[in-house]
């Protein structure tokens, strides 16, 4: 590996324009000497989207992007099953990779990575980021210079809530088998182990607290793993329940004790002291005391100088593309954190863990294989309102289409009756053979973008194009679900019908607005050419299959404390996901509803300081329960819009308005008058079987 001219900028691309990429983004415009130049997704919308905040080229094509030769390094953050593929596509058209974890499905293809970058002459990084905080740096430090002692133990934990489990979608590659939750989640904790201690022999993996996948078999949301590397004990914990945010690992040695929070960036070590017996255990405290100290100031003032980009989570991905381009630049081997030979290690001894797993139960099978006849098509059909409304359909004796990305989903035991369908939402003649044969069709799919631009060409574009090719199938009923957020709720004294005019929105949130637009094109449609159209605005949504941090109820800091918008004593609009779903069936059967528009929230029973205290006293779990200022929220966010836009230099951002703010906490009521009168809907009126459904019965923990 030869290095790279010093005087000309290392330019580096993104493959994958996922939640992670943004991350990756930030640490390579952080690191000195390099320039981020483009980002190649197979979602032309989403590539575009990205490049737009960054003032990048986009690519749908990385053959095409390769080939344009504009790339002298590409971060690799497509899902893992693409990993050892497009890294030797890389690796061979001459461009260093990051791989972002897990590198590979096992240790076998990790090390072919690793010897197609030997045989090429490129750095190959693997993507386990936590090992690039400072802190973990300073641990290393310690444990070198004898600081902790002779370690004979040590205890490596993720102790973090994985809402899909819960609450879905359920068809990602995560869930599809119990060993890819390990393949995921493992790499940042084996990474640890490989990089402190050497080889791992794994030697025995409990699995517990299942949770029922629906459609499917159980997948485990505790694992612990014990292994060994010589003479220390490694105990390796996963639990992913809704549980108090523990990412840590601890370090028992001969001299101290030493536990690194690597979430948070905090390292503590413990050691004796030599003081008399009487002041002994009140210096180890103030020592404990004066560390913890300096932890939160460092961190802070990092946090608050730099508007959060070197939050530990930020600096994990800067300590990583630091010594990633470190290597490219000078032509050195890639510090062994991160490089190839590490990286086969960490794999291996996950291969090893997941060959100790407990066999899965087979999938439940269908009572009959028959090949489902749809006549209903759900595009959203996975997430948790659709999951509902395709099992209550089929209930009512019709087969439904569900678009779906991938070929599993939550349907496996009614596979007889729903077909799972791929379809590009911008391809017309796709769209046109998902539509054939249906007569009701359902449109509850959203997209979050960051600009204004993304969102009218991500997902008001695609609405519109959904709705035509709908109306040239000649469904007999197009149902789009909107949302209550497009109001404005910010006035208590105003009590919203459908009836109610969504008022400004140049100043509301994206999407709010997106949704609004969706609203307007589609209704456009609707009067010009025939569209059978209702529009369906959802309240604050729960239920079995519901998240437990919900944040259409405040702002959540884990899951046991949320910051709830405003005071939290005025009655909020939830309504039962059963009953949306009820509703929407409705809207299918009720020939009055075409044209129309209906506000689903059930009757008024609940503050959200109601529901958490129902929360507490069903479920024995006490949230703190905060409430916000919602004006000094807005002041904070216009602070941070400005010194994005002005000093960062970030594109396409808005800054909603107060009242946008104030509208979040739901001040004004609604009226559920017109879906009871038209279609006949009864949302669940009793207090306690709506708790009983809503809490009860929701796997809000998730055990």
């Amino acid at each position: 590996m030869t290095a790279s001219d010093p005087n000309r900028p290392i330019r580096a691309a993104l493959l994958g324009a996922g939640y992670i990429a943004d991350w990756h983004a930030g640490a390579i415009k952080a690191t000195p000497g390099v320039e981020l130049v483009a980002v190649c997704d197979r979602s032309e919308a989403a590539a575009e989207a990205l490049a737009q905040t960054y003032g990048i080229t986009a690519y749908s094509d990385l053959d095409a992007m390769l080939a344009a030769d504009v790339a002298d390094a590409v971060h690799i953050l497509t899902p893992p099953q693409t990993h050892r593929a497009l890294a030797e596509t890389c690796l061979r058209g001459g461009v260093h990779v990051v791989v972002e974890k897990p590198v590979a499905l096992s240790g076998q293809e990790t090390r072919e990575i690793a010897d197609i970058a030997e045989e090429t002459g490129r750095v190959f990084a693997a993507g386990h980021n936590f090992m690039g905080t400072p802190g973990y740096q300073r641990l290393k430090n310690r444990l070198e210079a004898g600081a902790i002692g002779r370690v004979a133990a040590a205890e490596i934990n993720w102790h973090f809530p994985l809402a899909p489990l819960r609450s879905g979608p359920f068809g990602l590659w995560l869930l599809q088998e119990p060993k890819n939750l390990l393949l995921e989640l493992g790499p940042h904790l084996f990474a640890f182990a490989v990089d402190l201690f050497g080889d791992l022999d794994v030697h025995h993996v409990a699995l517990s607290k299942p949770v029922a996948i629906p459609g499917d078999t159980d997948r485990p949301q505790g694992f612990r793993i014990l292994a060994s590397a010589g003479d220390i004990s490694v105990t390796i914990n996963l639990s992913l329940v809704e549980t108090k945010d523990d990412r840590s690992m601890t370090l028992h040695g001969s001299t101290a004790t030493a536990r690194y929070d690597y979430a948070h960036d905090v390292l503590v070590v413990d050691g004796d002291n030599a003081a008399d017996i009487v002041a002994n255990p009140f210096l180890r405290q103030m020592g404990l005391a004066g560390q913890h100290l300096r932890e939160g100031v460092v961190n802070g003032v990092r946090q608050l100088v730099s508007l959060n980009r070197k939050s530990p989570y930020g600096l994990s991905f800067a300590g990583l593309a630091g010594a990633f381009y470190a290597a490219i630049r000078s032509g050195r081997p890639l510090d062994a954190r991160f490089d190839g030979g590490s990286a086969v290690k960490v794999m291996t001894a996950i291969d090893a863990a997941i060959a100790l797993l407990p066999k899965a139960d087979k999938k439940p099978k269908p009572a009959s294989r028959a090949k489902p006849k749809p006549t209903v098509l759900i595009i959203g059909g996975t997430g948790f309102i659709g999951r509902a409304l395709t099992r209550k359909w089929v209930a009512k004796g019709r087969d439904v289409r569900v678009l779906s990305r991938g070929q599993t989903g939550p349907f496996d035991d009614i596979a007889d009756h729903v077909e799972l369908f791929g379809a590009a939402l911008t391809d017309p003649e796709q769209l046109a053979a998902a539509f054939d044969g249906i007569e009701i069709a359902y449109h509850l799919g959203k997209s979050m973008d960051a600009t204004w631009e993304a969102a009218l060409k991500n997902d008001v574009e695609v609405t519109e194009t959904i709705a035509r090719a709908a109306n040239a199938a000649g469904v007999t009923r197009f149902v789009y679900t909107g949302t209550i957020a497009s109001y404005d709720m910010s006035d208590p004294e105003a009590t919203i019908t459908e009836a109610s005019d969504f008022g400004d929105m140049e100043t509301r949130n994206i999407y709010a607005c997106s949704k609004a637009e969706c609203e307007a094109r589609l209704l456009e449609l609707h009067r010009k050419h025939d569209l059978p159209l209702v529009i369906a605005r959802p309240g604050i949504v729960v239920g079995q299959g519901g998240p437990l941090q919900h944040w259409g109820i405040g702002r959540w800091h884990g899951a046991g404390a949320v910051r709830i918008w405003g005071a939290g004593k005025h009655i909020l609009p939830f309504v039962l996901n059963d009953d949306v779903a009820d509703a929407l069936i409705l809207m299918a059967e009720e020939d009055a509803a075409i044209g129309e528009s209906f506000n689903l929230v059930g009757d008024p029973m609940l503050s959200a300081r109601d529901y958490f205290d129902a929360i507490a006293a069903r479920l024995g779990a006490r949230i703190k329960v905060r409430p916000s200022q919602l004006a000094v929220l807005y002041g904070t966010a216009t602070v941070k819009f400005w010194l994005k836009k002005h000093v960062f230099r970030r594109g396409g951002l808005t800054n909603p308005s107060l009242a946008d703010w104030q509208s979040r906490a739901h001040f004004s009521p609604f009226d559920n008058d017109r879906p009871k009168r038209l279609l006949g809907w009864q949302p669940e009126p009793r207090r306690d079987a709506f708790l009983t459904k809503a809490v009860d019965e929701a796997d809000l923990l998730g055990f």
